[in-house]
C-alpha cells in the first residue's frame, strides 16, 4: 500500500468512498443528511486537487484507492484574541468498507500528520459527528482529545 497525493485518476475511487462516508453520516442523522448522495461534485473534486490549500491524500493498492484523506490549510494571523497560528484541518478520511481493520486509516491519518508537521503546523483538527462512534473510537486511539464542543437543540 502507498500513500500519496491524489490524482485526477483517482476520481472514481474518492467518488465511491464519498457515497460511503455519506451514508454513514445519513444513517447517523437522516434528520440532516440526504442518502445516496456524495460531498462533492466531480469539478469540485478536480479542483481541490489542484488547489495546494486542500492536500487529499489516498492510500492505494494494486491501483485501487482505498482510502482518502481531506484536508484544508487554515490560519489565524493578527486576531486580538488568539494567537497566529497555522492548522491542518482534516476536512474527511475514508476507509472502504472492505479494508478496514486493516490499518488503512492509521497510516493515512500518520501520513497526514507527519505532512501537518513538515509544512509548519501548530495543530491537526477535525470534527467528527457524534453519532460516527467508530470514527470517535478512531480517533481517540489515535491520540486526539476534544479542543471545543459544538452542542445542539433540535427544535
Amino acid at each position: 500500500m502507498e500513500i500519496r497525493f491524489a490524482k485526477e485518476e483517482d476520481l472514481d475511487g474518492i467518488n465511491s468512498l464519498l457515497y460511503q462516508v455519506l451514508e454513514v453520516h445519513h444513517k447517523g442523522r437522516p434528520d440532516l443528511f440526504f442518502g445516496g448522495v456524495k460531498k462533492y461534485t466531480d469539478d469540485e473534486i478536480l479542483a481541490i486537487l489542484k488547489n495546494e490549500e486542500t492536500p487529499v491524500f489516498v492510500a492505494a493498492e494494486d491501483g485501487k484507492v482505498l482510502g482518502y484523506a481531506f484536508c484544508i490549510f487554515t490560519e489565524v494571523k493578527g486576531s486580538h484574541i488568539l494567537k497566529d497560528v497555522k492548522t491542518l484541518y482534516l476536512d474527511d478520511l475514508c476507509v472502504d468498507e472492505h479494508s478496514r481493520g486493516k490499518h488503512v486509516g492509521k497510516a493515512l491519518y500518520e501520513h497526514v500528520l507527519s505532512f501537518a508537521r513538515e509544512s509548519g503546523c501548530y495543530n491537526l483538527t477535525l470534527n467528527v459527528w457524534s453519532c460516527n462512534e467508530s470514527a470517535m473510537g478512531f480517533y481517540e486511539k489515535m491520540g486526539l482529545v476534544p479542543q471545543k464542543t459544538v452542542l445542539e437543540k433540535i427544535l
